[in-house]
């Protein structure tokens, strides 16, 4: 992902969320970003390859995250 689509995916975020905290980063995968709350890991976005412009966000919810 370009730095512009990473802004716009960001920004959209933290309107969806409504959470200032939420930052996207750059990976070393260009298809890819990472996504944290407040300085913390929580997932990971990816471009869609089915439809130009779109993206996935994906995340895991581990059992011990659960307590």
């Amino acid at each position: 992902m370009d730095d512009v689509a990473i802004k716009k995916v960001e920004a959209h975020l933290k309107r969806t969320f409504g959470n200032p905290h939420v930052a996207v980063k750059a990976r070393k995968q260009k298809d890819s970003a990472e996504v944290e709350l407040k300085g913390e890991f929580i997932g990971v976005i990816y471009e869609d390859e089915d439809e130009a412009g779109s993206y996935m966000f994906e995340m895991a919810i581990l059992a011990e995250d659960l307590d």
